[in-house]
């Protein structure tokens, strides 16, 4: 994934840094000497190879906060020093559904000794699902949390890069998002240091049974900017100007955290002026997560517009 990122900023001008966390920083310049950066996270939910049965079925460690019910009989992929694993998650399905502890990984290996001559304790377990077209300009994927926010944040970038703005634009692409403690993208502004954060994430799409929402956010409906203690009431309405001004759809959510980097970032340094802007999505965390391709596209012009709209003197203090 960072490899990608990687070569499709290199190609259209980005200065490319990589770091000790494998984040990825690609930066194009603009004149005014300041810095606005868009954050997205590359990894996805998973777990790790514990160890293997006597059956052959590999155990599980959680690497990241989800239920376990979005795994349950899902097929996955495992990375292995010799290579990509194929599998299905198995276990016991209790009264109140499965536990990590009780879920296993079936290889096909007919004994614990073929399994772990296989994998190794540690080796990372994804969920295995292949991007299609659904109807309705729909697409489904693994991965979408936040493949979809990583595309929307590198395509914005590519068109400051053809005309830029007066800023600085950064996209960075961070690691272990998904592990709740964002080193990946807190160790990366450390280094940067941007005056503003945008964080492109995904978020509970309603309409959805079962699914609370945090708005009124659905698929087509436009990308949600987020309003949460954390994120700077100045960027988001900067934001929610820009939406309006461009005539770019858009929804408002709120809650009392952002379960996302821009929890860390507004806390790194002397602190970060963050906004969010997330792109509705359905089935979060599974192997068939669903989003609007026009959702995207709306997500990416809104960034690039509001990092048009920044001028040398903008200040973000309160």
């Amino acid at each position: 994934m960072q490899a990608i990122v990687r070569r499709e900023a290199a190609a259209f001008g980005a200065e490319v840094e990589r770091d000790v966390f494998g984040t990825t920083v690609a930066t194009i310049r603009g004149s005014a000497g300041r810095l606005i950066t868009f954050v997205a996270h590359a990894d996805q939910v998973g777990f790790f190879v514990r160890g293997a049965d006597e059956n052959g079925l590999l155990t599980i460690a959680r690497a990241s906060r989800w239920k376990p019910e979005g795994a349950w009989r899902q097929r996955v992929r495992i990375g292995t020093a010799d290579g990509e694993l194929r599998g299905v998650v198995t276990g016991e399905w209790g009264t109140r559904g499965p536990t990590w502890e009780s879920m296993r990984v079936d290889i096909g290996a007919a004994t614990g000794e073929e399994a772990l001559s296989l994998v190794c304790p540690g080796d990372p377990i994804v969920l295995a699902g292949a991007p299609e077209e659904l109807l309705n300009g729909r697409v489904i994927s693994a991965a979408l949390d936040d493949r979809a926010g990583v595309y929307a944040s590198l395509e914005a970038l590519r068109r400051l890069a053809a005309r830029p703005a007066a800023w600085d634009v950064a996209v960075l692409v961070s690691t272990q998002e998904e592990s709740g403690s964002y080193p990946g993208a807190t160790t990366a502004v450390h280094r940067t240091s941007p005056d503003v954060a945008i964080v492109v994430e995904v978020t509970y799409a309603s309409g959805v049974p079962g699914v609370p929402a945090w708005g009124d956010v659905r698929l087509g409906g436009g990308p949600a900017i987020a309003r949460i203690p954390v994120i700077s009431p100045l960027v988001s309405a900067g934001l929610i100007s820009t939406a309006k001004a461009e005539g770019i759809p858009f929804s408002v959510e709120t809650g009392s955290e952002t379960w996302s980097d821009a929890d860390g970032l507004s806390m790194a340094g002397d602190g970060i002026a963050c906004g969010m802007v997330s792109i509705p999505l359905r089935y979060m965390h599974s192997a068939g997560e669903i989003a609007h391709l026009a959702d995207i596209e709306a997500a990416s012009s809104l960034i690039e517009a509001y990092a048009r709209s920044l001028t040398a003197d903008s200040s973000f203090l309160r």
